[in-house]
């Protein structure tokens, strides 16, 4: 079986740039283990950092938002299996795939639960409880009945649509980032304690919680200065707004350094890699190199979620003075430095493995692919949306590609 599989993404990856970039590397890798014959569309532009996909063996094509030439596209093309990168290119492009493709196998790869993202902001921002009742959150759970199978990258998450949501466990499939495992020879060989200074963030631009979180280390890194003098912290991150370049300060080691070009060179400079996220979704994936490169952090516990309960390899902090205190801690103590790096170690090995995760999503596909049919035969939440809620987003799309063909 070599089925033809067809990307629809969002963006171009780009892998250097964001977690998501370099996710979605990896589940284009999992895809070739069942077909050599992938392709990525994308209506985006390109940019510098967008990853050279054609290395991969993988077929590129430009396509256009809300236009009827990518009807003919698919048409020809004729995919087995469809993987839409996250839910609103479902939205957009879902209803153009039914259509021309009826049997094709959907997938949506979520990244993280957008609406938890949004509702934590909102929450955040409002001091009021989280409150999933949103549109967006409807809009999203449409995206995943509609789908055959959602790629769920937390296990924090994947419990939140199950018992929460009511969806079916056949829908979803848990994969987690999926990573090499650490022996400790090849960990040994990594810079030490004494070999490294100074603290460290990274967190792409484009998403708001990385700048709230800038905000937020720009408020206690006084009080950490004030305990550890010779210390600088060193903020990494693409697509750095000036709001966020203004915030450079020399006189006080505060130093916003840009773009990272090499994540695992620049993590093995430093000590500690301090996140005091407040608000998120998803996996984040700065905590998963920190511990494959030997860096240990200090986090909140919406930073820890979906990656481990326990154990952490740093510190989980429930407030700011706490937080302090921990990564001045993890900075000054050799002992408690090694004993952090090796929970971290321990947490890639066992619950992000290549040996346990490699062809997850690959068996699962297939399954499906052999009858759909049966698979579908009682998702009827999904039939009903193919029947009636889905026509708006279809004859939107349609007013849309009607008014730019005027144009």
């Amino acid at each position: 079986m070599n089925p033809r599989i067809l990307i629809i993404g969002l963006v171009w990856p780009e892998p250097t740039s964001s977690a998501a970039g370099w996710r979605m590397l990896q589940l284009i890798e999992q895809l070739q283990l069942i077909s050599n014959d992938v392709h990525f569309a994308c209506a985006a532009s390109k940019s510098e950092s967008s990853y050279p996909l054609e290395e991969m063996g993988v077929k590129k094509h430009a396509i256009v938002l809300n236009d009827a030439s990518f009807d003919d596209f698919v048409t020809a093309l004729q995919p087995k299996i469809v993987m839409y990168d996250r839910f609103m290119i479902e939205e957009q492009y879902g209803w153009r795939v039914k259509q021309s493709c009826p049997d094709v196998v959907t997938v949506l790869d979520t990244e993280d639960l957008h609406f938890v993202r949004k509702a934590r902001t909102t929450s955040f921002k409002s001091g009021e409880e989280v409150n999933y009742d949103t549109a967006d959150c409807y809009r999203e759970l449409s995206a995943i009945y509609r789908c055959d199978l959602s790629i769920i990258i937390s296990k924090w998450e994947y419990d939140l649509l199950i018992h929460h949501f009511n969806i079916p466990k056949k829908q979803l499939l848990y994969v987690p980032f999926i990573e090499d495992e650490l022996s400790f020879d090849d960990f040994e060989k990594l810079p030490s304690f004494s070999n490294r200074e100074h603290f460290m963030f990274i967190g792409n631009f484009i998403h708001e919680p990385n700048y709230a979180t800038v905000l937020q280390l720009k408020k206690m890194w006084p009080q950490i200065k004030k305990q550890l003098p010779k210390a600088a912290l060193h903020i990494y991150g693409a697509y750095a707004p000036a709001k966020v370049l203004q915030l450079h300060n020399a006189k006080e080691d505060f130093y916003i350094k840009g773009k990272c070009e090499n994540v695992n060179v620049t993590m093995q400079q430093y000590k500690v890699l301090i996140a005091p996220i407040p608000f998120g979704a998803g996996l984040k994936g700065k905590f998963i190199d920190g511990f494959k490169n030997k860096l240990p952090s200090v986090t909140f516990a919406v930073g820890s979620e979906g990656i481990a309960v326990d154990d952490w390899g740093g510190f989980i902090a429930d407030n700011e003075t706490d937080f302090i205190k921990s990564a001045c801690a993890l900075y000054t103590s050799a002992e408690v430095w090694d004993a952090s790096v090796e929970k971290g170690r321990t947490i890639i090995n066992e619950n992000f493995s290549k040996n346990k995760w490699d062809t997850v999503l690959g068996i699962q596909v297939q399954q499906i692919l052999k009858d759909c049919q049966a698979f579908r035969s009682d998702l009827f939440v999904q039939k009903i949306l193919w029947q009636n809620s889905f026509q708006a987003s279809k004859y939107m799309s349609l007013w849309i590609q009607e008014k730019n063909n005027k144009s």
